[in-house]
């Protein structure tokens, strides 16, 4: 998964988990950047009588870095309260939600959201309404229009929405981490060769799952950096972008009467920038310290981006299919491709029109370019694809990460710093064999992008008798 519970203790506390982060330039308006971050992953639909929402004890924040040392310039914080309009319901709703001031309504939440830059605090909205979770048809009858009330225009330019949305991310966990093996639906064949372990067609594990999401849209004035005042004009288009969670440090338990308190300043539980980095990266026995770090502090971890695992256990469970790649660790030669798309940002001449290097520093962070425009047709494996709009570049909701983190970790972009490899034919077709097509939920054309949320009611699907 791309951070769906990828570390032991942020396992034990999902409601600060993050599970995906995406930012690109908005396909509608090019002039603006797009910025979602999911959190309480794997919220099964049907539940009852409470629903998953925010933590009102958990500071929600999307970092941008626009001058490439690894601290945000701008960061957009959401602060949760919760409301209860009848305290003796035991009830979500007693009837339809039609608005988001329904008396039919009992358990509401509301966020504050703040600006930081440049130092200072700036408080956009105070008490901006979520839309409800999608109970089912009866509670929830039009929950478009539910959305809909719950996005926002700032008069400061920005857009913004948090609430409940689909998961948008596609894996076929029960192959992957049974041994690594893939089942692609279409048994593939390089050179006479099967390449996978074909056990029937690919499940995506997340589908008809729900996320919280916190999404932003922002002028690219508000986020880029001046270039004469930095002295890069080369880079000025490019920012890093990654979300954190953050509780404070004290709890103090209540007694019977009294509800817990948190107290003392906050400390970040939760961090993503990169798809899949702590969860196939980072060594189990780090994956917590990780999630405590800032990204100036990953140059701890680039060994394990330089030397990853999963490339020296592709040749191990696929004998005879990935020679290339096993020469290439067994010879032990740092994977600066990796490197470059991971930590520092891939640097101008190494693919034709393309660059999104934020410097030398190592850390692990979302790099947009945002001069480079949407695709008019999007290709799913983003760079690889030839697509300079997705993944690695930023990330799209329905960029095929997993399939373009495997090409890349099999071999597939070593030739970007080193025009003597040759990639094993293998490294171009490995897949899990899923895509966009298998999540049940459509995502949207405009923002907040990601689908619908599966309702209580229809999902699982009702046996027919």
């Amino acid at each position: 998964m791309s951070s769906h519970r990828e570390a032991p203790e942020i396992a034990k506390d999902p409601v600060a988990d993050s599970s995906d982060l995406y930012a690109f330039v908005s396909p509608s308006q090019p002039d603006t950047v797009t910025l979602i971050a999911n959190y309480v992953p794997v919220q099964l639909p049907s539940g009852g009588p409470n629903f998953f929402e925010f933590g009102d004890d958990v500071r929600y924040e999307i970092h941008v870095d626009n001058d490439g040392d690894g601290y945000p310039d701008v960061t957009y914080r959401f602060e949760f309260t919760t409301e209860i309009t009848n305290p003796n319901s035991f009830l979500y709703n007693t009837g339809p939600i039609e608005s988001l001031d329904s008396k039919n309504w009992n358990r509401r939440q509301f966020y504050r959201l703040t600006r930081v830059a440049d130092g200072r605090e700036h408080v956009l909205a105070h008490k901006l309404p979520c839309p409800p979770c999608n109970v089912g048809p009866l509670s929830t009858p039009k929950y478009a229009d539910l959305v809909r009330q719950a996005t926002f225009r700032l008069s400061t330019g920005e857009k913004v929405f948090a609430g409940q949305r689909a998961d948008g991310f596609f894996v076929d966990l029960g192959a992957v981490f049974d041994l690594g093996t893939l089942r692609p639906f279409q048994q593939l064949h390089v050179a006479g060769k099967k390449l996978f372990k074909t056990e029937g067609e690919p499940v995506n594990a997340l589908d008809r799952l729900n996320v919280h999401s916190i999404a932003v849209q922002v002028p690219l004035s508000k986020v880029r950096r001046k270039a004469a005042r930095y002295g890069y004009a080369d880079r000025a288009s490019t920012i890093g972008v990654w979300t954190t969670a953050s509780r404070q440090q004290v709890r103090v338990l209540g007694d019977r009467a009294a509800a817990d308190t948190a107290a003392g300043p906050f400390t970040q539980v939760s961090r993503l920038g990169n798809p899949l980095f702590n969860e196939v990266v980072v060594p189990m026995s780090r994956k917590d310290l990780w999630n405590t770090l800032p990204p100036t502090e990953d140059k701890r971890f680039a060994q394990f981006v330089e030397h990853p695992e999963l490339a020296a256990l592709l040749p191990a469970l696929y004998p005879g299919v990935f020679p290339n790649l096993d020469a290439l660790n067994k010879a032990k030669k740092p994977r600066a491709d990796l490197v470059a798309i991971l930590l520092t940002g891939v640097p101008a001449g190494l693919i034709d029109g393309f660059a999104n290097t934020t410097g030398d520093l190592q850390a692990d962070m979302l790099r947009l370019n945002t001069a480079i425009k949407p695709s008019r047709k999007p290709d799913r494996f983003g760079v690889l694809g030839g697509d300079l709009a997705g993944f690695p570049n930023g990330r799209r909701v329905g960029d095929d990460v997993v399939t373009i983190a495997l090409r890349a970790i099999a071999g597939l972009t070593v030739p970007l710093v080193d025009k003597t490899f040759k990639p094993d034919a293998a490294a171009a077709a490995v897949t899990p064999g899923l895509s966009a097509a298998d999540v049940t939920a459509p995502f949207l054309a405009d923002f907040p992008f990601l689908g619908t949320p599966y309702d209580g009611f229809n999902n699982p699907p009702a046996k027919k008798s």
